[in-house]
């Protein structure tokens, strides 16, 4: 049940980056409104809003900053939100298949922002379905390997995970280097990630993504810097929310790049 994403583990390191840049607060802002918005205010009754909130704490977002997007997207401050999602299909460098997720409040800005960071990066965007049918809607929950039990270290391992995980419906454990991935179907991401809890395992994330079902092996540091740099550019819009992709880069390329 075990194998290694490299784009996974590369959409990581890039987290890790964007935290720093503080780009990556404003998104997760954006998702407690729009989970606030969608399932309501009270995090106890919303796993989704349970787990943006989670997930903005991971990052170090101020607790004043997730109280005022949960009052914002729950109506509670008299105000609210109106954010819609749209999805546009990207073909990138040697056929790297994107999916943009946008949550915006302005339909004309981000298609046309988009349009231009796609076409001025060495990509083309595709048509309705060509992108979209190469992924499919999994449960991901991202766990450290490092944890603390009875205040003590503890190495997690995969083992540990699947003991906690396969009857809640994990499908599949992905070694991410310094985190494990598990995959389950969209609609068990929440059992997944409180039968962690119930077996004392912290995690960093869970939420529904887009996985790709047939990777793009890329090779080439060239071909890979391309890849990284429409990604970084696109997934720099303010409207967008993420950027997922097939990209399969190698170790060498990967070595390349950061050499």
């Amino acid at each position: 049940m075990s194998g290694h994403s490299k784009w996974a583990t590369t959409k990581h390191k890039k987290a890790v980056i964007d935290a720093k840049r503080g780009k990556l607060f404003a998104k997760l802002i954006k998702n407690i409104e729009i989970a606030a918005k969608m399932g309501g205010p009270d995090p106890a009754g919303n796993p989704t809003l349970y787990d943006a909130i989670q997930k903005a704490k991971k990052q170090s977002v101020p607790n004043k900053n997730i109280d005022s997007a949960v009052k914002r997207g729950g109506g509670l401050d008299g105000g609210g939100v109106d954010y819609e999602t749209i999805m546009y299909e990207v073909y990138g460098p040697q056929g790297v298949a994107l999916l943009v997720e946008c949550l915006t409040d302005n339909r004309n800005r981000a298609a046309m922002e988009v349009r231009t960071a796609v076409t001025r990066n060495g990509g083309t965007m595709a048509d309705p379905g060509s992108v979209s049918r190469l992924f499919t809607r999994k449960g991901v929950v991202v766990a450290s390997k490092s944890q603390e039990r009875a205040g003590k270290p503890w190495d997690l391992t995969e083992d540990d995970i699947l003991e906690a995980t396969l009857d809640a419906g994990a499908e599949d454990v992905i070694d991410l280097g310094d985190t494990f991935e598990i995959q389950s179907d969209a609609s068990d991401v929440v059992a997944v990630r409180t039968a962690l809890q119930a077996a004392g395992i912290d995690y960093e994330s869970a939420e529904v993504q887009f996985v790709a079902t047939m990777d793009i092996p890329v090779g080439e540091a060239d071909v890979a810097e391309k890849v990284f740099r429409l990604v970084d550019v696109v997934d720099d819009l303010d409207d967008v929310q993420n950027v997922f992709s097939n990209a399969d880069i190698s170790d060498e390329a990967l070595e390349a790049i950061d050499a």
